[in-house]
């Protein structure tokens, strides 16, 4: 298996798709990788030679990917819920932060459906 970026890619699959597998890369990002890289997308991951991966690593150093991508969202977070502004608040509680209905979905975050008692029809 290929490491890049400290993942395993596998190598039964495109190197398009393999490099999916990196947190941080789609499938755009990973078409623009191979294109810079000068690579063949329709190359299985487990035929590339050294100098192909070399190529490969340093066209995916150049973007921000796996921990320091993690790194920088969590502390966006954390600034939002410090500055306390709407998206902040949300986060907090543990709701939907981008404007989703609470009253009739979002039951992963809020628990499950309770039942009101005496409620009128």
């Amino acid at each position: 298996m290929a490491r890049i970026k400290g993942v395993d890619v596998p190598n039964n699959k495109r190197i398009e798709i393999a490099l999916t597998y990196i947190y941080g890369i789609g499938r755009s990002l990973s078409n623009q990788i191979l294109k810079d890289a000068k690579i063949n997308k329709d190359k299985k991951a487990g035929d590339l030679t050294n100098e192909e991966l070399v190529a490969i690593r340093d066209e995916v150093n150049k973007y921000l990917t796996e921990g320091d991508l993690r790194r920088e969202t969590s502390m966006n977070i954390k600034t939002k819920m410090e500055i306390n502004s709407y998206e902040g608040t949300r986060h907090k509680k543990g709701l939907p932060v981008r404007g989703q209905r609470t009253s009739r979905n979002a039951r992963t975050r809020k628990g499950k459906a309770v039942t009101i008692a005496n409620k009128k029809k």
